[in-house]
């Protein structure tokens, strides 16, 4: 039913949702889904929970993921995917947007919005993307005060901390770092680009009983590994955070090529979503039963076809 009925919000807050979904068993699987419809998706594919990427959003802008997004920005991104899909979202919320005061302001702006949880990464700014070279970490202490004033601001938001310490300071130094992280107050780690399968045991394996989540991006340093192993491996979490922008820009990549080639669309309908489909997932009809001056859409049996001359 529609976002705009009472009754069919969520009791509780994302945050605590976020929580329950953590504590069931089995690893939690959360796709990226980078905007309403790609998050109305996911849940009818059956996910519970979602990941909003900040390479996604900024892609989806046409940007490139270098922390140069607005706290603002993030806040339309999170309520669209929320109000659509009802879900809780994790939300990736890069270094922070500043120090420690410009942390506490995203985190009420994201849960007010309606994130269930974020992350915060330890970078410096300009930030790359995790699984890119010459990462620049800030001081660990620095990174544990961003913490501490993350919990210290949220009510419920779930307080996930990334490091990208691997690549620069080896395993001793993520771990170090992680353990420093979970002094501060976060929820879970999320040691970024590991890049072998015994890098992700071995992590595991020092942090024991500390929720870890694993990144499964495609193009980039981690090799493929299902839900089912990284759930082996020690990881409570897992997300593919871009690949649904990927799938979708490839095939508007493609569209806008034939268009150009044939002169229309005509040759990739098959290929399209059917407004049928498109008014189902959206709940058109819903909607038109709320308000009683509209009148129920009727779907075009099928498109017309011009006569051709002889």
């Amino acid at each position: 039913m529609p976002y705009l009925v009472a009754s069919d919000l969520p009791s509780e807050s994302a945050g605590r949702r976020f929580r329950a979904l953590m504590q069931q068993p089995g690893i939690l699987r959360l796709p990226g889904a980078h905007n309403g419809i790609a998050a109305l998706q996911a849940k009818q594919a059956g996910f519970d929970g979602l990941y909003l990427s900040g390479a996604a959003m900024t892609a989806s802008m046409g940007l490139p993921d270098l922390g140069i997004i607005t706290v603002d920005e993030v806040g339309l991104f999170i309520r669209q995917i929320a109000r659509a899909s009802g879900l809780p979202v994790l939300v990736d919320a890069d270094t922070g947007y500043g120090e420690t005061l410009n942390v506490m302001h995203a985190v009420r702006a994201f849960e007010e919005a309606g994130a269930g949880a974020i992350h915060l990464e330890d970078q410096v700014l300009p930030k790359k993307c995790g699984h890119l070279n010459d990462k620049k970490l800030v001081d660990a202490h620095d990174m544990a005060a961003k913490i501490a004033a993350a919990a210290k601001a949220r009510r419920d938001l779930v307080i996930i901390a990334r490091t990208d310490a691997a690549a620069s300071e080896g395993l001793d130094g993520a771990v170090a770092r992680a353990k420093l992280y979970m002094e501060a107050g976060a929820d879970a780690i999320f040691p970024e680009a590991l890049n072998t399968e015994e890098m992700f045991h071995a992590f595991a394996k020092r942090m024991p009983g500390v929720p870890l989540l694993a990144n499964m991006t495609e193009f980039g340093k981690t090799p493929f590994f299902t839900a089912a192993e990284f759930e082996a491996m020690g990881y409570a979490l897992v997300i593919w955070p871009v690949s649904s922008l990927r799938v979708a820009n490839k095939a508007q990549e493609e569209l806008y090529v034939a268009i150009a080639r044939d002169g229309g669309a005509h040759g990739v309908v098959d290929r399209m979503q059917t407004r049928a489909e498109l008014y189902a997932l959206i709940g058109l009809h819903n909607y038109e039963t709320l308000d009683t001056s509209i009148v129920r859409t009727a779907i075009p049996l099928g498109m017309p076809q011009r006569a051709r001359s002889s």
